[in-house]
């Protein structure tokens, strides 16, 4: 059987193009992942939590899983 957790991680406003408009990036996923990696745990994807009404993505939700022993 699975378990699994969630990290809520935000996004920030990184710059302005001409062409593309306001940027945005996430912050510390990559240190995240690392950091459950070493406590057993596998990255499974992301879910967007919160949206701006033009649909960028404000924070998302890292999901992550492991093997519960014994069950």
């Amino acid at each position: 059987m699975l378990e699994y957790e969630f990290e809520t991680v935000g996004c920030d406003i990184s710059g302005y193009s001409l062409f593309g408009g306001v940027g945005l990036e996430t912050c510390e996923h990559q240190e995240c992942i690392r950091r459950r990696a070493a406590e057993g745990w596998r990255f499974a994807g992301y879910i967007p939590r919160s949206q701006r009404a033009g649909g960028f993505i404000e924070t998302i939700d890292l999901v992550f899983e492991r093997e519960v022993p014994g069950r």
